[in-house]
């Protein structure tokens, strides 16, 4: 149980936040410091602001990263905008890049680039994408990481007339970092034979100690299919509402700018908002501009994000050395 919830890697980044930070714990105490990580990470709130080493390291961390940038960044499909006028803003890869670094500073671009390839597929890859097309591509990519870099190579030695006897099963730290050759997928009788893709596929789940989707959806997947490519078979993947919820951390594409948790706690700090700028039925909106903010007490947290932790004691490094030079 404790090795297939990635209970070591939590004991283990605990200990280190501990460590890192143990003069701000020691005011909290430490009882009270691992009461609140281990909270954190039963609410899938630990992986914020963290080094994508630590969001990508187990299942649950990829699928907590997933469902916070989903409820973050909801509203950016919910609301008109830019170059649409239906329902939803349209962005380039770059652009959703930007909003991952919000929450993981050094995400890296080769999976935001990969995630958008699924969807654009052969299009230029500034083209614009829909929130949700995007989102459920990037869920595939991101949380099967390491199966898609095998199903790449499997694709591949099928398509050289190859039968891939060998499983090729890539560690997390190379699954990020290799260039994934795209595959000429624009003839549509271009592909392999999905029956024999999916034999290696299932070999493939059956040997791999990475996550896998169920190999009875990728099955009937690829039952309905003669031949399939390797971008239309990533393709079916982020479509297949089965394997969304057997993931578990987004909703069904119907419910997707559904929350109705966040959006009651959004109505309490607008009412909030709403409340301190009023200060009375006969007050002008110059009166309003000129009112005083009020500062809300804040909550120290007991610990901080170790990347957060080591730019702050850069930077007070970098200031003392500039005191004394100039002491000097």
């Amino acid at each position: 149980f404790a090795a297939q919830r990635h209970v070591l890697t939590y004991m283990e980044d605990a200990v280190s936040q501990l460590l890192e930070n143990r003069e701000d714990i020691s005011q909290y105490g430490i009882a009270r410091f691992f009461t609140e990580y281990f909270n954190s990470v039963q609410q899938g709130t630990h992986i914020l602001f963290r080094e994508f080493s630590f969001v990508q390291a187990t299942p649950h961390n990829r699928a907590s990263f997933l469902r916070t940038f989903w409820r973050c960044f909801r509203t950016v499909g919910k609301n008109g905008g830019k170059y649409s006028s239906i329902c939803c803003y349209l962005l380039t890869a770059q652009e959703y890049h930007c909003l991952l670094q919000l929450l993981c500073p050094d995400f890296p671009m080769e999976l935001t680039q990969k995630a958008a390839r699924i969807v654009l597929m052969d299009a230029a890859m500034d083209c614009l994408m829909s929130f949700s097309d995007f989102l459920f591509a990037f869920q595939i990519q991101f949380y099967y990481s390491e199966f898609l870099e095998s199903v790449a190579a499997i694709y591949q030695d099928l398509l050289a007339g190859k039968n891939p006897n060998t499983v090729i099963v890539p560690t997390s730290s190379s699954g990020q970092h290799r260039q994934r050759q795209p595959p000429n997928d624009c003839n549509p009788l271009e592909g392999v034979e999905a029956s024999l893709f999916y034999q290696c596929l299932e070999s493939l789940c059956d040997r791999s100690k990475y996550s896998c989707p169920p190999s009875a959806l990728v099955k009937e997947m690829l039952n309905s299919a003669q031949r399939m490519t390797f971008y239309g078979f990533l393709m079916a993947l982020a479509k297949d509402q089965g394997i969304n919820r057997a993931l578990g951390a987004l909703p069904d594409k119907g419910d997707l700018f559904l929350d109705p948790a966040m959006d009651q706690e959004l109505e309490k700090l607008v009412a909030q908002v709403s409340g301190l700028s009023v200060s009375g039925p006969a007050s002008s909106s110059v009166d309003m501009v000129n009112m005083p903010v009020r500062n809300s007490p804040r909550i120290n947290s007991p610990w901080k994000p170790l990347h957060h932790r080591r730019k702050m004691d850069a930077e007070s490094e970098g200031s003392n050395e500039e005191t004394d030079s100039s002491e000097n």
